[in-house]
Parts: structure tokens; C-alpha cells; sequence
């Protein structure tokens, strides 16, 4: 490695280290078990779980629980991604290393599975029904957590990519999801 290959590696990493730093001062200070606005983001956590526990189609689970990690996954890195280029912000988070969480690893992605389990369980068309989840979490949803000031946009960021933003990840993770099935099946075509 080059000598200024180096010397540019330490100072990211430095400058990550600093911005750890800051952010769990900032957690601790503003986004911490004393403030109203961290209890809803734990509820946004918290209850989708529990509707998903008592409403999982059972005889299902391995694939919607494939399905739902697929989206999770898919949605953690772009909204990272989002976050990290300055496109968007959560000032409350559940940890200060895990910004989105709540809506990453919970809200989000079991509306997505209840809506695949409801288009497999009376055979509706599922795309459909997620393009219309998608609008009302891009139009309806998120402008509710910006006037509560618990979603900031920036940089020409709207709702309308935040719209697209959802219908590309039901997508991917139904294609792949749909792969997977395939394989399984012994199918060689895809």
C-alpha cells in the first residue's frame, strides 16, 4: 500500500471514530429512554412485531420469513446508503449505531409480509397490492414521521423517490424470492 493509500485510510478512520463519537453524544443528549419521541420509534419496533407473531400464516413462515429478511436487507443498505450520502436523517434512533432501525428491521418490512401473506392466502395480485403499500408508506406514512420530526430529507430527496425507492425493493425481493422458490422446485427455468 502507498503511503497516501494509508494516510487516507487513517483519516476516514479517524473521522469515523469522531462520528461515532458525536453521534452517541447526540443520542445520549437527544435521542435517549427520556424523550417521547425515542418510545415511538421503540413502538414502531416493537408492535409490528407483535401483529406479526399472531398473524403469520404458520404453514408459510419460512417463506415470508425469507421474503421479509430479503426486503430488510435490501432496505437497511439503501436507506445506509441514503443516510450516509446525506440524502436523509432519523434523529431518533434506538442506538446510536443503528440509525432506521425500527423502521429497517421491523415497521417496514412486516407490511410488506403481511401483504404477501394476504395476496398467497386469497390469491390477489401481489404486485399490485405492494405498489399501493408502497404509496402509502412513500405519501401518507413518511410525511407523517417529517411533521413529527422523526424523518428529515434532503438534497432533492421527495416523496416521490422515497415511492419508487419502495416499489424497487418489493421487487427485487419478490424476484428473489421467486428465484429461490424456482430452485427449490427443481425448475431450471427462471
Amino acid at each position: 500500500m502507498s503511503e497516501k493509500q494509508l494516510e487516507l485510510l487513517e483519516k476516514m478512520r479517524d473521522m469515523n471514530a469522531s462520528l461515532s463519537k458525536l453521534s452517541t453524544e447526540y443520542w445520549k443528549e437527544f435521542s435517549s429512554f427520556n424523550d417521547l419521541k425515542f418510545w415511538v420509534v421503540i413502538l414502531m419496533l416493537v408492535i409490528p412485531l407483535i401483529i406479526l407473531w399472531w398473524k403469520i400464516d404458520r404453514d408459510k413462515m419460512l417463506l415470508l420469513g425469507f421474503y421479509g429478511l430479503n426486503y430488510h436487507i435490501w432496505f437497511a443498505y439503501t436507506n445506509s446508503i441514503a443516510i450516509r450520502m446525506g440524502y436523509c436523517e432519523y434523529p431518533y434512533e434506538i442506538l446510536p449505531v443503528l440509525p432506521s432501525f425500527a423502521l429497517d428491521a421491523s415497521l417496514v418490512p412486516v407490511c410488506y409480509i403481511l401483504v404477501y401473506q394476504w395476496t398467497l392466502n386469497r390469491n390477489r395480485n401481489y404486485y399490485l397490492y405492494s405498489f399501493l403499500l408502497s404509496a402509502v408508506l412513500a405519501f401518507i406514512m413518511k410525511p407523517i414521521l417529517v411533521a413529527n420530526d422523526l424523518f428529515h430529507m434532503y438534497k432533492g430527496w421527495n416523496y416521490f423517490y422515497l415511492f419508487l425507492f419502495y416499489v424497487g425493493l418489493f421487487i427485487v425481493s419478490k424476484v428473489i424470492t421467486n428465484i429461490f422458490l424456482r430452485m427449490q422446485k427443481g425448475k431450471e427455468s427462471y
